[in-house]
């Protein structure tokens, strides 16, 4: 082909792939709004990093008592700087005007800074639920360093909080951020207790509305999943409670998938490679031989 044919066939598919309304483009929209910014998002989990843990992933000098005032105030600034113009973007992402979001995303952002001294609680009870959990574990210093389950449930902490403060698309892009980097899969819905541990991780799947007490621990490819959903009149499935709940002191063992919305008593177990789909009492066992009370 010559240069002329070349862009004669390129005009072909540019005028195709410009009309937006053919029948077989019906599912994806075009969009003319206001997007989040994945690298910002990015930007804004690791100031926050730098937040929750002072002196782990920015400098020496911001960790000195001296200075320590000084440096979370300037991340904090930033944050809220950052902050305020992702949730803009979030809350004009799918509606049809957003002229008064403004003003709502800088309160929304002062709401989640008010939150981070709750949010660093929460990790710091995590932290100690994977150092007693973990004999290869050498220190809190390891474990906020090097643990990919601490990346996970920061995001996912924090994805929660946004969530619940009325952050539409955010919450979301923020734990698959942590996805991506650890295989760990956390939806920003789930609602998880404190002392909150994941051995390994990998391949871990916690959905929507599965609910986790306290001391909870969870081992490499464990699912809380749903078993089945309900459709609506037009087909769609109906956001309702279809996850697991379980209860505190629960232990999940690696491969194990429990599935619906049942109830994993107090202090039970559940052995390894289970395909679980019926609640259980408190204090049960439930192995690959059956249930033991």
């Amino acid at each position: 082909m010559n240069r002329s044919q070349i862009l004669e066939e390129i005009q072909k598919n540019v005028t195709r792939l410009s009309t937006s309304n053919l029948p077989e483009y019906k599912y994806i929209p075009l969009h003319q709004k206001p997007s989040p910014s994945v690298d910002e998002l990015k930007k804004i989990m690791h100031l926050l990093k730098k937040i929750i843990f002072p002196g782990f992933f920015g400098t020496e000098q911001e960790a000195k008592e001296h200075s320590m005032e000084y440096y979370m105030g300037v991340h904090l600034e930033q944050l809220y700087d950052l902050l305020q113009e992702q949730i803009f973007h979030g809350l004009c992402f799918e509606v049809e005007g957003c002229s008064d979001s403004k003003e709502r995303s800088s309160n929304i952002a002062v709401q989640f800074i008010n939150h981070i001294p709750h949010i660093k609680y929460l990790l710091s009870t995590d932290i100690k639920a994977i150092l007693d959990g973990d004999p290869a574990a050498k220190s809190l210093s390891e474990i906020i360093f090097c643990y990919p389950a601490i990346q996970a449930i920061l995001h996912q902490r924090v994805a929660h909080c946004l969530l619940n403060l009325g952050v539409p698309v955010i919450p979301r892009i923020i734990t698959e951020i942590a996805h991506s980097n650890t295989g760990i899969d956390i939806h920003p819905g789930a609602k998880i207790g404190e002392y909150f541990s994941i051995d390994h991780g990998t391949g871990v799947v916690i959905g929507k509305t599965a609910v986790i007490g306290n001391h909870v621990r969870l081992y490499q490819g464990v699912t809380l999943g749903a078993k089945n959903f309900i459709l609506d009149n037009e087909g769609l499935p109906l956001d309702v409670p279809r996850h697991p709940i379980l209860e505190d002191w629960v232990t999940v063992y690696s491969n194990a998938s429990i599935l619906g919305r049942i109830t994993i008593g107090e202090g039970s177990v559940i052995g390894g490679n289970i395909w679980l789909t019926h609640s259980v009492p408190p204090h049960s066992k439930v192995l690959q031989s059956g249930a033991v009370e």
